[in-house]
């Protein structure tokens, strides 16, 4: 074979190409293997595959060639299936040593975007940590800013029940943001998780949802909040089932409710016309009224738990009654 071989397209042998060790992908789903299996079977492998050549010494001493895949390990265990014997593919120069080898295949997967967006993050943090590259040294390996591979290595911190549905499809790589300022907050970010599966939320309205929380826990630090106010959104944050803000200024304030969809607002607004519109002192002061009038009730309630007690100690006890004025007397029941 000639040396100069970059990027021209040979026929190889199947049985002589091997796995690459350090392949970035790492789900291969059995389905579509078998449905990228018949299509090869019927118009053949479209996609060159990605290969370096290396050189084997045999027992004997006579020299054979072994390829090793940098790219396109599915068309390759699909060709396999389909009983293809040779497979096309492009024999790429210069990758000796590992981190070579596992540069140029994250290069070429990310190149031809194979690479979910967990084995992306997966495949940075190796050549992070296996081989110390910092954030901007990978960035500047595969043409992304610093900030593109901390935030994609950043998605490996969610729980392993978020990770497995970003694979899946059920959320997409946007939502893992507005998910990951929640971090310090697990019980928010399931809650959120789970909205986004079951209310479909598109991820601007995650974003909005997880920086009310974010705000919410800033200005508790930050600022003191008065207690009525923290104790007035709790309130309207049960009554609305939504996350309820009150912020008060000294000339007025506003009162801001989160909401997930579009149905969910509406819901909100018919909640909002069935009651008479009230300010937010008065809503306060109805909550308050109806505390006091229970306290009323309940201490009325003992008054006469009180008296019934008192009254029925004064009453004259009665003596027997007679055996036939007395239905249930043993005596006049007959045998």
């Amino acid at each position: 074979m000639p040396g100069n071989y970059e990027d021209k397209i040979f026929l190889i042998e199947v049985e002589k190409i091997k796995p690459n060790p350090f392949q970035p992908r790492s789900e291969f789903n059995n389905e579509r293997l078998r449905d990228l299996a018949d299509s090869i079977r019927q118009y053949g492998v479209l996609q060159p595959l990605v290969v370096t050549r290396n050189e084997v010494e045999r027992e004997d001493g006579s020299l054979y060639s072994e390829y090793e895949l940098i790219a396109g390990e599915r068309r390759w265990r699909a060709s396999q299936l389909a009983g293809l014997k040779q497979v096309p593919a492009v024999i790429r120069t210069g990758a000796q040593s590992d981190k070579e080898k596992l540069e140029m295949a994250i290069i070429e997967n990310l190149q031809r975007e194979d690479l979910n967006p967990i084995e992306r993050a997966q495949a940075f943090f190796r050549l992070i940590k296996e081989f110390n590259l910092t954030h901007a040294e990978v960035a500047k390996r595969i043409g992304r800013s610093r900030e593109y591979v901390s935030n994609t290595v950043r998605i490996l911190n969610l729980p392993q029940e978020m990770l497995d549905a970003l694979v899946s499809g059920k959320i997409n790589e946007g939502h893992t943001r507005p998910l990951l300022m929640l971090s310090d907050r697990p019980h928010e970010q399931v809650t959120i998780f789970k909205e986004i599966i079951f209310k479909r939320l598109n991820v601007r309205d995650t974003e909005n949802i997880a920086r009310r929380i974010a705000f919410d826990k800033v200005r508790k630090i930050e600022t003191l909040v008065e207690p009525e106010i923290l104790e007035l959104e709790e309130q309207l944050t049960e009554k609305y089932g939504n996350r309820v803000t009150v912020e008060k200024k000294e000339k007025g304030g506003r009162v801001m409710i989160d909401w997930a969809s579009e149905d969910d607002l509406k819901r909100i607004l018919k909640m909002m016309c069935e009651v008479k519109p009230q300010s937010i002192l008065e809503v306060k002061d109805e909550m308050g009224s109806q505390a006091e009038v229970s306290e009323k009730e309940e201490q009325e309630t003992e008054n006469q738990a009180a008296e019934l007690t008192a009254s029925e100690k004064e009453l004259p006890t009665e003596g027997p009654k007679d055996d036939e004025e007395n239905l249930y007397f043993i005596k006049n029941f007959s045998v």
